[in-house]
């Protein structure tokens, strides 16, 4: 199984695999509108206008995981992120980045980039997994790590990817 094979819900309710991104190079997110890294959807946004037509996308997984940090409902998080933070970069249905009700996306993600000492755990929103065009996991970012700290890497595989 692929990343691609993956199914998702977008946070309008439709059903769909990753499939649409295949060749993009993607920073995938748990998200939280309500977490003191929320802040980061400005720069995460930055990132996304900036390298979407290299073939970049940002995708947003809001979660409800860590002290319970996101809104209510799917409708609600949406209007959170486009009204205070500006988002159009594609988001998700919320999820559970953890435990036995895992979505297996992040179940495939942290099998593919474990944490620090190898930890497959989420520790917090905004853990952020870059993947490369062919869909590898390339590397996992702590919640902590600023988008922009990532512009580089994103910017070396968008030149790898086109050099292909």
């Amino acid at each position: 199984m692929s990343l691609y094979d993956i199914e998702v819900k977008t946070i309008q309710g439709q059903v769909q695999t990753l499939e649409p991104y295949r060749g993009q190079v993607l920073l995938i997110v748990n998200t939280a509108t309500k977490c003191g890294f929320a802040p980061q959807f400005k720069g995460l946004q930055k990132l996304h206008d900036t390298y979407k037509d290299q073939g970049f996308s940002v995708l947003g997984f809001p979660s409800a995981q860590f002290a319970n940090q996101e809104l209510a409902t799917d409708e609600e998080v949406a209007q959170a992120c486009e009204l205070n933070f500006g988002v159009s970069f594609p988001l998700f249905s919320k999820i559970d980045v953890n435990g036995k009700n895992a979505h297996p996306l992040f179940q495939y993600l942290t099998d593919e980039a474990p944490g620090l000492l190898g930890s497959k755990a989420i520790k917090w929103n905004f853990t952020k997994f870059l993947v490369d065009g062919q869909g590898q996991v390339v590397k996992r970012f702590a919640p902590a790590d600023e988008p922009a700290s990532i512009e580089a890497n994103i910017r070396e595989l968008l030149s790898t990817k086109a050099n292909v």
